[in-house]
């Protein structure tokens, strides 16, 4: 008479082989994983970032495309702290004008550019109140003023030089005010629409933003806007 074999089976060592195995084997899969979804989000941060600055640098150039030059009314102004800006609404040309601001704020502990935007003016006496409300806005914002602010992008610094003469100058010093004006007299420009002499608009504005660490593009930037007359358009 003949034993029929006996069935083997896995020993303990083997079960805990192969349970460490596939273990590590999860670990391993896991940490790679979430490489792929770490490095996917960072991609997505950094095309965020790119597409951000690009629109903050179209709606720049867009305020000083529209800008609106009328005797005897300031349309563009540098203190230093903010660059105000008349320019013609958006929404066609029956919505009257606009005041615009530009300026750098510490916002939770990260310096940010931020814009500031009027509602439409139609009257004389809400431009002139449009204009004073934007640079109040820069120095001491209210709630509204920052129910009206936009973020755009984090920056450290920014700088604002106009082109006159042939030459690039900062508009705050006299190299940067018309041709046979003081700066005294082109101050005057940060004073209401129609309460007398005007600075000039100048043919050129460079702006150089230092953008903070951290994001897709850092560093130093330069943009340079040109009149449409004297760029034709461009």
């Amino acid at each position: 008479m003949r034993c029929k074999p006996c069935c083997r089976g896995f020993t303990l060592i083997e079960l805990l082989v192969t349970i460490s195995l596939m273990a590590l084997m999860t670990v391993l899969s896991w940490r790679g994983l979430d490489g792929v979804s770490r490095a996917q989000i960072r991609l997505q941060q950094q095309s965020d970032d790119v597409l951000a600055l690009q629109a903050t640098l179209a709606q720049w150039g867009a305020d000083l495309d529209a800008m609106a030059e009328q005797p005897g009314t300031p349309s563009l102004d540098w203190d230093g702290r903010a660059l105000r800006i008349v320019r013609r609404s958006s929404a066609g040309p029956g919505e009257g004008l606009r005041v615009v601001a530009w300026t750098r704020r510490n916002v939770a502990g990260q310096g940010q550019w931020l814009r500031w935007q009027s509602p439409p003016l139609l009257t004389r006496g809400a431009l002139e109140l449009a204009w004073q409300k934007a640079q109040g806005w820069a120095q001491s914002p209210s709630d509204d003023d920052l129910a009206r602010e936009v973020r755009t992008v984090a920056l450290d610094q920014w700088q604002i030089f106009y082109y006159r003469g042939n030459a690039w100058s900062n508009p705050l010093s006299s190299a940067g005010t018309a041709e046979g004006t003081s700066p005294a007299s082109a101050a005057s420009a940060q004073s209401p629409p129609g309460s007398g002499a005007v600075a000039t608009v100048p043919d050129g504005v460079r702006l150089v933003l230092t953008l903070s660490p951290g994001q897709a593009i850092h560093g130093t930037l330069t943009r340079d806007w040109v009149r449409g007359l004297i760029g034709g358009g461009k």
